[in-house]
């Protein structure tokens, strides 16, 4: 199981670049929320930052490892997350949406994971029926990340979870 910890803003108007780090404490991946122009982040700030949801997120080398954005559709609002890696798209969509917290269905047409949230404790990846990684952020002065991902999950890349679980805290935990 690897094990990544980082630390997040509370305030969604700041942009840091945020370093990822494993239980060794090296940086192994770096992430921000990305605006494809200054006219999007412009826009956003007026619209209380909840419109353009993006986020890169990076190896330590500064390659491009996935990315997580919220598409709104004709009345849907969804998500699209990319894996570099694996040149695969995924999208996210809410499960059980009338409920409190909703939980968030991972697929990319075949393979079907599931984001179990929870307000206080630790969010589950579930696929198959088995816990693949789980996430927890417990506030403080700062958002404190904790991310585990098992060895048998069927994506094999922990910028994955990192940008699905960036936008899940995003919009709300």
């Amino acid at each position: 199981m690897a094990n990544y910890t980082y630390e997040q803003p509370i305030d969604i108007e700041e942009t840091p670049k945020t370093s990822v780090y494993n239980e060794k404490g090296e940086i192994v991946y770096i992430f921000q929320r990305y605006y494809s122009n200054g006219l999007k982040k412009r826009l956003d700030k007026i619209m209380d930052y909840r419109y353009f949801l993006w986020y890169n997120v990076y190896d330590a080398n500064g390659e491009l490892k996935c990315m997580c954005k919220k598409v709104s559709r004709k009345g849907k609002v969804y998500f699209e997350a990319f894996d570099y890696t694996e040149q695969k798209k995924y999208i996210v969509a809410y499960d059980k949406w009338k409920e409190l917290v909703p939980d968030l269905l991972i697929t990319d047409g075949n393979l079907q994971i599931k984001l179990d949230k929870e307000i206080e404790g630790w969010s589950k990846f579930v696929y198959n029926d088995n816990e693949i990684a789980r996430w927890k952020a417990s506030l403080d002065k700062v958002f404190k990340i904790q991310l585990e991902v098992n060895d048998n999950t069927p994506v094999n890349n922990a910028a994955f979870f990192i940008a699905i679980s960036q936008c899940a805290l995003f919009i709300g935990s």
